[in-house]
């Protein structure tokens, strides 16, 4: 399994080195989105910069583990709302937006997207993939 990730790495390595023009920052996306998932984070992305992820826990106990994420990283927490297909929560930090959308997919199961907008035409990905990670980490300790 190793030696195939890594095979697919350099493979995909040299293919980002032959290309030029326009078709080098998509590839640059893709490469990372698939960097991603390969080093096991557990979050998806998507080619916009939303990061996302599925946990096996109730929209409530999500959401909490979300609210408390917030205040951790020390985001000012805004407006929730319900959905039609969970909640909706925003945030924000120094100088970035928070949204977030929690989604119930059953009883037991909840996705979470997130993204962090920089200004109007930049997403911060690192951020977005922050406030997930601690949403697990606290969901673990619950």
């Amino acid at each position: 399994m190793q030696q195939n990730s890594t095979r697919a790495f350099l493979l995909a390595g040299f293919i980002l080195l032959n290309l030029n023009g326009c078709a080098a920052p998509l590839a640059l996306t893709l490469f990372g989105v698939g960097a991603g998932v390969t080093t096991g984070t557990a979050v998806s992305y998507t080619m916009d910069g939303i990061a996302y992820r599925t946990f096996t826990a109730s929209l409530p106990q999500v959401e909490r583990a979300t609210l408390r994420a917030l205040n951790d990283m020390g985001m000012e927490i805004g407006a929730t709302e319900k959905t039609n297909e969970g909640k909706a929560i925003k945030a924000k930090g120094l100088d970035r937006q928070i949204e977030i959308e929690l989604q119930a997919i059953s009883s037991k199961t909840t996705r979470i997207r997130t993204v962090a907008k920089e200004g109007i035409f930049f997403k911060d990905r690192a951020t977005a993939t922050e406030i997930i990670l601690q949403t697990e980490r606290i969901l673990g300790k619950a």
